[in-house]
C-alpha cells in the first residue's frame, strides 16, 4: 500500500466500492411501487369489495351447494395432486441430481415447460392427450377409465401445472447432501430406507414442505388448464375459479369476491403455515449438527 495517496487514487477506490444498482432511496420506491401497483392494489380492490358484504351474506354466499361443491372439487383435487407431486418431485429431483444419463439435460428443461406453457394450451394439450379419441385416454378407455372430463382430468391438470415447485424446491437440498454419509450409514449396516428415512429424509423436509405446498397453492388457483379437461359440471366437476368467473359474468360481484376472498385467506394462510413450519425445521437441523 503506498504512503502518500493521490486524490485520483482516492476516486478510483470509491468507485470500486460503489454498488452498480442505485442508492437505497430510489430502490426502495421502485420496489415499493411495483408492489402496490401490482400486488397491493388488487388486493385493495377484493378486500373493498369484501366490506361491502355482511357477515350474514357472506354466510349466504359460501353456504350455497354450489360454492361447496365447487370447493369440495377444488381442494380435493389438488390435495390429490399435491400428494403426487410430492412423491414424483421427490424421485424426479433425485434422478436428475444423482444420475448422469443421456437425455438428463432435456429431461431437466422440461421440469419447467408448464411455467412457460400457456395453462390454455396446457389444457388443450392434455384434453387431446386423454380424451377417449386421444393416445393415452384411447388406451384407457377399453378398460371404463375416464380422464377427460371428470374429476380425475382435474386433478391431471392440476399435476402439470404445479409439478415443477416439487422439483425445484427439493433439488437444490439432494445436491447439498454428503454421500459420505450415506456411505458411513451402509458401512454400519443401516438398509438403504434406513439411510434414506434417518439421513436423507430430515434435510430434505424443508424443501418437500415447501414444494408440496407450493404445489397445493398453485392448484388451487390453476384455471386454463383445468377449465378444458374439466367438463365443468356444476356439483361435480366445477372448480371454484370457474364459479368466480362466472358470478363475475351475472354481475353478482360480491358473491364472486366472497369466493375469491375465501381462496386468497386460505393460500395465505397455507404460505404462512409453510414459512414457519420450514424455520423450525432448518432450526431443528441446525440444532442437531
Amino acid at each position: 500500500m503506498p504512503l502518500l495517496q493521490t486524490p485520483l487514487d482516492a476516486l478510483r477506490r470509491r468507485r470500486a466500492r460503489r454498488s452498480p444498482f442505485p442508492g437505497l432511496g430510489l430502490t426502495l420506491g421502485v420496489s415499493v411501487t411495483f408492489v402496490t401497483l401490482i400486488v397491493l392494489l388488487p388486493l385493495a380492490g377484493l378486500g373493498w369489495q369484501l366490506s361491502q358484504l355482511g357477515i350474514s351474506d357472506y354466510l349466504f354466499v359460501m353456504s350455497d351447494e354450489r360454492t361447496l361443491a365447487a370447493l369440495r372439487v377444488t381442494i380435493g383435487a389438488a390435495a390429490l395432486a399435491t400428494v403426487f407431486n410430492g412423491v414424483f418431485g421427490l424421485l424426479l429431483a433425485w434422478v436428475l441430481v444423482r444420475y448422469r444419463f443421456v437425455g438428463r439435460s432435456a429431461l431437466d428443461a422440461l421440469v419447467d415447460l408448464p411455467f412457460a406453457l400457456p395453462t390454455s394450451v396446457a389444457g388443450i394439450a392434455l384434453v387431446a392427450l386423454y380424451s377417449k379419441d386421444g393416445w393415452i385416454g384411447s388406451l384407457l378407455a377399453p378398460l371404463d377409465i375416464q380422464i377427460a372430463y371428470s374429476w380425475w382430468g382435474i386433478v391431471v391438470a392440476m399435476v402439470f401445472t404445479s409439478v415443477p415447485f416439487a422439483v425445484r424446491a427439493i433439488q437444490p437440498l439432494i445436491e447439498e447432501l454428503d454421500p459420505l454419509e450415506e456411505a458411513a450409514a451402509r458401512t454400519l449396516g443401516a438398509s438403504d430406507w434406513q439411510t434414506f428415512r434417518s439421513i436423507v429424509l430430515p434435510k430434505l423436509s424443508p424443501g418437500i414442505l415447501t414444494g408440496t405446498g407450493l404445489s397445493f397453492v398453485r392448484s388451487l388457483g390453476e384455471f386454463g388448464a383445468v377449465i378444458f379437461i374439466a367438463g365443468n359440471i356444476p356439483y361435480e366437476t366445477e372448480i371454484a375459479s370457474l364459479l368466480i368467473m362466472i358470478r363475475l359474468d351475472e354481475f353478482d360481484y360480491p358473491a364472486a369476491a366472497a369466493i375469491a376472498g375465501t381462496m386468497l385467506a386460505l393460500s395465505l394462510v397455507l404460505l404462512v403455515l409453510i414459512n414457519i413450519a420450514q424455520t423450525r425445521l432448518y432450526r431443528r437441523l441446525e440444532g442437531g449438527q
